[in-house]
């Protein structure tokens, strides 16, 4: 399967080289049909990717005893990029550990590939997964299949069985944390505020440029928790030589490293995610984070 799939975005990537711009853009897909498909709405993104977010809303988790919001580290997602006359879609799953085993017999029923299995954090209860895809094909189609393949999980779409998102509890100085950090945010559902930092060099696979909003960026999210503090969680995108050096500052300065691995299979540059955690002051945290930044070839502000 893995060959097959090569093999396609191999093609894809020589029709858009081949047939230019226009070519990638003569053809984008119906996306209401694809929100259709998939029972949740999304959004158009930079380059022409469309997001749709499937938040495990239904969970009530928590990590080292902290209600963690479905905003915050349980975001299920699908991203997808027109190239040539079809897509390539990639994302991530939130799963309970009993759903693992159906979800991926239902994605490679589907075409689709699974690329990653793992934990993000630790401490969780229940116990959550992380499952990583990507496919290529007609949008509807991959949609469709998607959607079966999330069927057997508690996963909220089609309109129902959402609940009402969190209340938001006391909430953060956001502007102290963009001038700690040096970057700005943007508020989330339940109280969380998310910072975003892409990566300077161009990401690929196979060819394929692989955008910011298809997951291939930094990602910290600060959820307010009591006393003032706040949890924050999230993943740093590296490359080899990054590592050690972004690990090393967040171990110094009491921020939790709770996981290590790739998420796709044939990114170039190779792609390492780094996972975190910690509930302190907001502010300190995001000084440390700043400095944790700066070991990576991250964006200019």
């Amino acid at each position: 399967m893995r060959q097959a799939m090569q093999h396609a975005l191999l093609i894809l990537a020589l029709a858009v080289i081949v047939g230019g711009p226009e070519l990638a853009l003569a053809s984008e897909p119906d996306w209401k049909a694809v929100e259709a498909a998939l029972g949740k709405s999304g959004q158009a993104q930079p380059g022409g990717v469309f997001r749709i977010g499937m938040p495990r809303t239904d969970l009530a988790v928590t990590v080292k005893g902290v209600p963690v919001k479905a905003g915050f580290a349980l975001g299920s997602y699908a991203a997808f990029k027109p190239v040539g006359d079809q897509v390539m879609v990639m994302g991530d799953l939130v799963l309970l550990d009993q759903e693992v085993p159906a979800v991926m017999a239902g994605l490679f029923k589907g075409g689709l590939e699974v690329t990653a299995v793992h934990n993000h954090l630790n401490d969780m209860s229940p116990h959550v997964m992380y499952m990583h895809y990507g496919g290529h094909g007609d949008a509807v189609k991959l949609a469709t299949a998607l959607r079966q393949a999330l069927s057997a999980s508690g996963t909220p779409l089609g309109g129902g069985g959402a609940a009402a998102a969190p209340a938001a509890g006391p909430g953060l100085d956001t502007k102290q944390i963009e001038q700690a950090l040096g970057r700005t945010g943007r508020a989330m559902d339940g109280g969380v505020f998310q910072v975003t930092v892409p990566r300077a060099e161009v990401i690929t696979e196979m060819g394929v440029q692989l955008l910011p909003a298809m997951g291939v960026t930094t990602v910290m999210n600060f959820q307010p928790t009591a006393n003032g503090k706040a949890a924050i969680t999230g993943d740093f995108v590296l490359i080899d030589k990054e590592v050690n050096a972004v690990a090393r500052i967040l171990v110094q300065h009491g921020i939790d490293v709770t996981a290590l691995h790739n998420h796709g299979l044939m990114d170039t540059p190779r792609l390492f995610y780094m996972h975190f955690w910690a509930n302190d002051d907001p502010v300190k945290l995001a000084q440390w984070l700043k400095a944790a930044l700066g070991q990576t070839n991250s964006a200019n502000p």
